[in-house]
């Protein structure tokens, strides 16, 4: 599995964006997406966040109830909870590590460089302008956005 997430934008400030994932972050107010894709780039879940959310929140639901031999992921990534309920698990942790991590753990540079799927997916993701800017006022009419430009991906 890859986890990775990007962030998009939103054109104009909105009221009451508490339950829209939408947040205000270095580059405006923005929406992150926290995306988790099989072994080929394909979309497998995804979670939405606010832009000034930290990635690691959004890790727990998406590799919840998923049964998967391996996690791929960037330094965003490197928590200790995470690791080690994916070493609870069995699966094989490649994750890329902070600089500033006290006790570095030993990756396979070779399926490291995997990691290129998911980030060829999300540049997938952006070509669809709806997805891009955040046209989407709402984060379930988002979210179906999503589910459709994956769909369309996928069938491509």
């Amino acid at each position: 599995m890859l986890l990775s997430s990007r962030s998009t934008g939103t054109v104009r400030a909105q009221k009451g964006t508490q339950s829209q994932a939408i947040g205000r972050s270095k580059g405006g107010l923005t929406t992150k997406i926290l995306a988790l894709t099989d072994a080929l780039g394909n979309l497998v879940r995804f979670v939405l966040l606010p832009g000034q959310r930290y990635d690691t929140v959004g890790v727990a639901p998406l590799i919840q109830d998923i049964e998967f031999d391996g996690l791929i992921g960037d330094k965003a990534f490197d928590a200790n909870w995470i690791i080690d309920e994916l070493n609870e698990r069995g699966a094989k942790v490649v994750i890329s590590q902070r600089p500033n991590r006290l006790a570095p753990i030993e990756i396979d540079t070779d399926i490291y460089k995997w990691r290129h799927l998911i980030e060829n997916f999300f540049g997938k993701l952006k070509e669809f302008k709806r997805v891009a800017m955040r046209s989407d006022k709402t984060d379930q009419s988002f979210s179906a956005m999503i589910h459709l430009a994956a769909a369309v991906i996928g069938s491509r």
